[in-house]
């Protein structure tokens, strides 16, 4: 039997081909999660919470295979926030919030994630995997878009979405800014760079 692989599975949100934005239908999702701030390049906080995200992720996945049940451990995911957007237009990164995420199968409980995170603590004594958490997500309506490239060139992306495509198509916000990162940063130049981009939204008609 094939692990499971969200990729695969969740082909239309996961492996999107569109370089616009267009709209999709995002179920709710259960996903293991930890928070912070600052800036995602320098900051050491946003470090150790990856680095304990994926200790979780990857204690979840050895203690499934056990069971029978093995899955792909997920790309790595953020919703990104600020109490005022023109930090992300400005990126000025050390104002940004974070949530980063990373997807599991519908089978994994929060009692899993809970044991899991116990287990993952006292093997790597990283006080940041204390943080860890289970966390659903039911974002319904997203306007979506592929963006490959550098990070620092989503800006133009972001711009037509609130500038044009927002009311053009009769939406509003709702929801916070959602990113998956398809590629590994270390080992893709940042021109390949693959992310989908994600904005839930509401029709204001």
């Amino acid at each position: 039997m094939a692990s499971y692989d969200v990729k695969r599975e969740r082909r239309a949100l996961y492996a999107p081909k569109n370089t616009d934005w267009a709209l999709v239908e995002v179920p709710e999702q259960r996903f293991i999660a930890i928070d912070g701030q600052g800036d995602p390049n320098t900051s050491p906080v946003y470090a150790a919470a990856v680095e304990a995200l994926y200790s979780v992720a990857y204690t979840l996945k050895f203690a499934a295979k056990r069971d029978g049940r093995d899955f792909v451990v997920a790309p790595l995911e953020g919703l990104w926030w600020a109490d005022d957007y023109e930090v992300f237009t400005a990126r000025a990164k050390a104002s940004w919030k974070w949530t980063m995420l990373i997807s599991q199968p519908e089978w994994i409980t929060r009692a899993a994630v809970e044991e899991a995170r116990e287990i993952a603590a006292a093997k790597k004594k990283r006080p940041a995997i204390a943080e860890v958490r289970y966390h659903t997500l039911h974002e319904g309506l997203c306007a979506q878009v592929l963006h490959i490239g550098s990070y620092d060139d989503e800006t133009p992306l972001l711009a037509r979405l609130h500038n044009e495509y927002i009311e053009a198509n009769g939406l509003r916000l709702h929801g916070l800014h959602h990113e998956i990162y398809l590629s590994d940063p270390r080992r893709t130049r940042p021109e390949k760079l693959k992310t989908v981009l994600r904005q839930p939204v509401r029709r204001t008609g």
